[in-house]
C-alpha cells in the first residue's frame, strides 16, 4: 500500500502530513490494512503484464513496501527502487534487490532513471497538477515498459443508499479535498491521460473489496476516519457521533455498503524504432 501524499493546500501541510502523519502511532498498520485489501489484486495485474526476471521497477509512494517486496519475492524482478517522501516504514525492512530513496517526486529535478515498470498506487489522487505528474511518470518508463497507476474511485454517488458508511465517506472526501487537496473525481480520466502522455495499448480495470466485519478494508477505513475526524467535522456533514456510528456499522452484520473502488490503468511506452525500419 502506498503512503498518502498530497500537495500544499489551504494550510493542510505537504503530503497529507496534517492528517496522515507518519510519526503517528499505528500509521504503518493503517497502511498495511490497505495493503492486505489490495495487494493481491495489484500483484495479479503486475504479473499479468509480465513483471518478472530482468525487470527493473520503480514503486512510487511505496509506503511500507509491501508491493515492492512482493515484486521481488513473487514476481522475481531484478530490482525495485522504492520511493517515498518519508521512508521510515521502508528502511527497517530491507530485502535483496530493494533500494530505498527518500525524495519528493514533484520536485523539478527528480529523475530516478528509466524502468521496465513504473507503479504508483493511491498517490496521484493526493497530488496537485496531476496531468503533469502522469507525464512525468511516463518519462521514467523505458521503451517497451509499462506505467501502472491505481487510485480510488468514489462510489458514494447521490443515488447510493444512505448508510452510516456512505454518509461518512462523503464527508471524508469533501474534508480531505478541502484540507490536503485529495481529489478522486478525475481518476476515471486516467485512460485518456495515459494516452495523452504518449502511452499505447492503454487499458483499465476496477476492484471493489467487500466490506466485511473485521476485514482489512473495514479496519483501514475505520483508522482513516479516526485520523481525518477534524477534516470531516469541518465540512458540517457529520459530527463525532456520526463517525462513531459508521465505525460500528463497519463491524456489524448490517453493513451492506460498497467500499471505494480501486481503478487501475496501464499503458505501454512504444519501443524505439530501429534505423532500418520504415517510418
Amino acid at each position: 500500500m502506498t503512503s498518502d501524499l498530497s500537495g500544499d493546500t489551504a494550510g493542510g501541510g505537504r503530503y497529507g502530513e496534517s492528517v496522515f502523519r507518519p510519526e503517528q502511532e499505528g500509521e504503518d498498520e493503517r497502511i498495511d490494512f490497505g495493503a492486505l485489501a489490495y495487494d493481491d489484486v495489484t500483484m495479479a495485474r503486475l504479473r499479468a503484464l509480465g513483471a518478472g526476471p530482468q525487470w527493473h521497477c520503480l514503486d512510487v509512494g511505496a509506503g511500507t513496501g509491501t508491493v515492492s517486496r512482493r515484486l521481488l519475492t513473487e514476481a522475481g524482478v531484478a530490482s525495485v527502487l522504492a520511493v517515498d517522501r518519508d521512508v521510515r516504514f521502508l528502511t527497517g525492512r530491507p530485502a535483496p534487490g530493494l533500494s530505498v530513496l527518500e525524495a519528493d517526486i514533484t520536485a523539478p529535478d527528480f529523475d530516478p532513471g528509466r524502468f521496465h515498470l513504473v507503479h504508483a498506487r493511491f498517490v496521484l489522487m493526493h497530488l496537485p497538477d496531476r496531468e503533469r505528474m502522469i507525464g512525468t511518470l511516463a518519462e521514467f518508463v523505458a521503451p517497451g515498459g509499462v506505467l501502472v497507476l491505481s487510485d480510488a474511485v468514489d462510489l458514494t454517488s447521490a443515488r447510493a443508499p444512505d448508510t452510516p458508511f456512505t454518509e461518512v465517506m462523503r464527508a471524508m472526501w469533501q474534508g480531505l479535498r478541502a484540507t490536503i487537496g485529495t481529489d478522486v473525481s478525475w481518476v476515471p480520466s486516467y485512460p485518456q491521460l495515459l494516452r495523452r502522455a504518449g502511452l499505447v495499448s492503454v487499458a483499465a480495470e476496477i476492484h471493489v473489496p467487500p466490506l466485511l466485519p473485521g476485514s482489512p478494508i473495514s479496519r483501514f477505513w475505520a483508522d482513516t476516519w479516526e485520523r481525518s475526524r477534524a477534516a470531516m467535522d469541518a465540512t458540517g456533514l457529520v459530527d463525532d457521533a456520526a463517525v462513531d456510528a459508521a465505525i460500528r456499522y463497519l463491524d456489524s452484520e448490517e453493513c451492506a455498503a460498497l467500499s471505494a473502488g480501486m481503478l487501475t490503468t496501464w499503458g505501454w511506452k512504444p519501443e524505439k524504432r530501429s534505423h532500418d525500419q520504415q517510418p
